[in-house]
């Protein structure tokens, strides 16, 4: 499969990305990927550091002539956002991510590829074990959690870091340097159901929505795509003016940081409702492809009969709770930034929407670059949560990462791309959380930090893809900024 890619420069890096996507790191199942670091450090002859929160730490010695410099640490996270295609048969607890070359692309078949941010191991790997790279004392920080709240670098002890310049490798787009990125915290509303016997005479109907694009919701966010959960939300407050149906269950959405593409409602109606509802969803199909024309064309709303068995009902004071949490929990751009032409400030996800025995539970992401600006949303949430008779709380709380106005990383970064390519990159923040927020308040002003990486496209969609060619570009940049930090 990578026979075709052996006369890159990075060819390496594509070999260890692939040995990783071997073995399954969902969030939360980094146990085998974090040893198979710990071999790597063995077979190299490498120190290494394993925490119990499965942090890797891998550290190699400065080259000839650059035994004494300032140590520099390359970080990124192993765990990635397990998506697939409704049609994709898949076990992301088991099966490795199969890899597909077409041109420049790398993708997955049907599944996230895992590039976020498998990558930046790889290119940490392939300098490990270089013999060639000129480089000062190295230590490779592989941080687990990160796609769920960030729980690795939350558990990060700084003594196991002597590093004090570090180079984050989780941006996704080439020639972009990040020097700043939002803050955030998950918040997950839980609402206390109450159920009745469901009818014997009514028909149990499912509505579906599918074809939305998704995507992360912090890189995506502005690009007004569809959120599953939210539409549903609209649909059933429309249909409850309409038809007399009964709520067995929602469910949308896989992971809260990942804007929602699918949604299910199972309803249940009496057979003289069944055309209103069908009527109902043939109506709010047209509403939702006119509004969402130009981001998500595909987007489809449709109702099929539910084989499932459904023994108990939502009541109607519950569902209507429901109903209008889902109407009221904000969602997409909540401000814009006025320093930052075109940067998000503040944003909601209403990420995932699951039915559970007892509760009915919301999940968000919540970010901003405003720590004031995030405590509002939360805000918002635990009013609505008091309105709903619901619970709030708040999991895996990080901050934003503040630019620092002098950093002799970033000029390094700066100089040797305008060498290398021949024009500036751009400086610039990102509204996606990045682990670079926590180092700050573990490590203070003394950690100099900076952020790159080559074009992903889709990233937490099965549309996931990287160029190959940028991949290869930026392995060789880092190379030449690794030279010159001497």
């Amino acid at each position: 499969m990578l026979e075709q890619l052996k006369n890159l420069k990075s060819y390496e890096v594509f070999k260890y990305f692939k040995e990783m996507n071997e073995i399954p790191r969902g969030s939360g199942n980094e146990k085998a990927i974090s040893d198979w670091l710990v071999d790597f450090a063995k077979k190299h002859g490498l120190d290494y550091t394993q925490d119990e929160a499965l942090n890797v730490i891998i550290r190699k010695p400065g080259t000839k002539g650059y035994e004494n410099s300032p140590t520099v640490v390359l970080q990124g996270h192993m765990d990635m956002v397990c998506e697939k295609n409704t049609d994709t048969v898949h076990d992301f607890e088991k099966d490795p991510i199969k890899f597909i070359v077409e041109g420049d692309t790398l993708r997955a078949d049907g599944t996230t590829l895992g590039a976020d941010n498998g990558i930046a191991l790889a290119f940490g790997l392939a300098i490990l074990a270089s013999n060639d790279v000129d480089h000062a004392p190295l230590e490779l920080l592989a941080t687990t959690d990160e796609e769920a709240g960030m729980g690795g670098a939350q558990s990060l002890d700084p003594k196991n870091i002597s590093g004090r310049i570090l180079i984050n490798i989780d941006s996704e787009e080439e020639g972009i340097l990040l020097v700043s990125c939002a803050g955030g915290v998950r918040q997950v509303i839980s609402l206390p159901v109450v159920k009745e016997a469901a009818c014997s005479e009514c028909e149990r109907k499912v509505v579906k929505i599918r074809g939305l694009k998704g995507g992360h919701s912090g890189m995506e966010i502005n690009k007004e795509r569809g959120n599953s959960n939210k539409l549903m939300g609209r649909f059933l407050e429309d249909l409850r003016k309409t038809v007399n149906f009964k709520l067995a269950s929602i469910d949308g959405g896989a992971k809260m940081n990942a804007i929602p593409r699918e949604s299910d409602a199972v309803v249940l109606v009496k057979p003289n409702d069944v055309a209103a509802l069908e009527a109902k969803v043939k109506e709010w199909n047209e509403v939702f492809k006119v509004e969402l024309n130009a981001q998500d064309p595909d987007v489809t709303l449709t109702v099929e009969n539910f084989d499932g068995k459904v023994e108990e009902v939502f009541t109607a004071e519950t569902t209507e709770k429901i109903i209008n949490i889902i109407m009221l929990i904000p969602n997409g751009i909540q401000t814009m930034s006025m320093a930052i032409k075109g940067l998000v400030e503040s944003s909601n996800n209403l990420g995932v929407i699951i039915t559970e025995d007892n509760c009915v539970k919301f999940e968000n992401c919540v970010r901003s670059s405003v720590r004031t600006l995030k405590e509002q949303i939360n805000a918002v949430g635990t009013i609505i949560s008091k309105m709903t008779g619901a619970e709030v709380e708040f999991i895996s709380d990080y901050p934003a990462w503040q630019y620092r106005p002098d950093s002799k990383l970033r000029d390094t970064f700066v100089s040797v791309f305008e060498k290398t390519f021949g024009n500036k990159p751009e400086i610039s923040a990102i509204h996606a959380g990045l682990e670079c927020g926590l180092f700050g308040g573990k490590f203070g002003s003394d950690m100099d930090m900076i952020s790159f990486g080559p074009n992903i496209y889709d990233v937490h969609t099965p549309d996931e893809h990287i160029s190959i060619e940028s991949t290869d570009r930026m392995y060789q940049y880092l190379v030449e900024v690794l030279k010159d930090l001497k």
